[in-house]
């Protein structure tokens, strides 16, 4: 849970094969401490029913009948007023077309006229029906207004067989831009904005099969991006190996080694407004490589080590006045003296104090903590939280140096 002044989830959903997975995400914020709401469309209960809904959400599942049942106050209305997020998923080319016309003929679309809160769309259809000029001419037209946060369709397979665009955003997608949204209200103050982000350990390989690196997972990163892309920006995620899936609207550039994080790096930069040096970037590499594997009793007793290249002081000599350059420090024990060290030495704007000594923090973590310093003297704790809430709260301190 991002905000527990913010935590009223109202989720529409519509009538389609892929209204299976919202049973996921119903349990997810529940179980996340969210409160939870759901309206099912008559279509929608064709795939899932109420009771399905009313189980995972501990709640009963609003439907039609509902509508028209006198009650003290008109259900839509309180349902608006109640929600501080809505969802629609799957979004159908039925219901987009009735929002973007401001049509209200059922619960749903009868309450999001009534509510004023954000609302997330994450369509999913036959491709052919998604390409559609009229269906993305709806889509256009309804994110032309600031209200409306529309999600990607991802590509593949879909239930009717075809490949390609038209598959509805995987559930953990879904939560994360849930939570952005609890947090940031909606806001998006990074739109013209590009943030070129990098994540996640290097590797320095010796032979094919053996290399120098760290623990570190690239899940920092990752929120980052998330965080950035959720609140209008143009992000471009460097990223070393890692096991996640890239947001949908991320550009992605993997790369292995120090060296080709540095290529991509300072190849970006002129691009970008914001750049957030999040990689943990091995310190030193083998000074020698074998490309073919080296017998156990080959491997050297000293193994001759050179250091790799340092990006972020790279990037800091190569910025220019209007970007914004923010580091990372991980340390152990004290961890303010360092990354003040880091921040000065290293010309930064900002940096990110990290324990990773710590219970629950640090590599492999879901959760973070950090203190955030700035080259004006500036410096804000932040306590144990999940690691989007930390990426929401290092954007809210950068914006301060826009």
């Amino acid at each position: 849970m991002i905000n527990p002044k913010l935590n009223r989830v109202l989720i529409g959903v519509g009538g389609g094969i892929a209204a299976y997975k919202i049973c996921e995400l119903v349990s997810t914020l529940f179980k996340t401490g969210v409160e939870v709401r759901v309206i099912l469309t008559p279509s929608a209960q064709k795939f899932i029913t109420p009771l399905t809904i009313a189980t995972l959400s501990r709640h009963p599942a609003y439907t039609d009948d509902d509508f028209w049942k006198p009650t003290h106050r008109p259900l839509h209305i309180e349902l608006g007023e109640w929600a501080d997020v809505m969802v629609i998923a799957p979004l159908t080319a039925n219901t987009l077309a009735k929002l973007a016309y401001g049509m209200a003929d059922n619960l749903l679309t009868n309450t999001v006229l009534a509510s004023t809160c954000p609302v997330l769309l994450a369509p999913a259809m036959n491709t052919d029906m998604w390409e559609q000029r009229s269906v993305q001419r709806n889509w256009q037209q309804l994110l032309s207004d600031s209200r409306y946060h529309g999600m990607n369709t991802a590509s593949g397979l879909l239930a009717c067989d075809r490949v390609g665009a038209g598959r509805l955003a995987e559930p953990p997608e879904i939560f994360a831009h849930i939570q952005s949204l609890l947090h940031t209200q909606g806001k998006r103050d990074l739109v013209g904005k590009r943030v070129l982000i990098s994540a996640g350990g290097t590797r320095e390989y010796l032979d094919p099969v053996r290399f120098i690196g760290n623990p570190s997972t690239g899940k920092m990163g990752l929120a980052l991006a998330q965080a950035a892309f959720h609140r209008g920006a143009n992000v471009t995620l460097v990223h070393g190996p890692a096991s996640w899936d890239v947001p949908l609207g991320v550009q992605a550039i993997p790369v292995v080694s120090a060296e080709q994080m540095q290529h991509v790096m300072v190849e970006c930069l002129p691009n970008a407004d914001v750049i957030v040096m999040s990689a943990a970037v091995a310190d030193v590499k083998p000074r020698d490589y074998s490309t073919e594997k080296l017998p156990k009793r080959s491997l050297p007793q000293a193994l001759p080590l050179e250091p790799v290249p340092d990006i972020v002081a790279q990037l800091a000599e190569l910025k220019q006045q209007h970007q914004i350059l923010i580091g990372f420090a991980a340390q152990t024990g004290d961890i303010v003296k360092p990354a003040l060290e880091k921040l000065h030495n290293k010309k930064l704007d900002a940096i990110v104090a990290n324990p990773i000594d710590q219970p629950d923090s640090g590599f492999g973590s879901d959760n973070n903590q950090a203190i955030f310093l700035d080259s004006q003297g500036n410096q804000v704790e932040i306590a144990p939280c999940s690691k989007l809430e930390m990426a929401h709260q290092l954007f809210d301190f950068a914006t301060n140096e826009f």
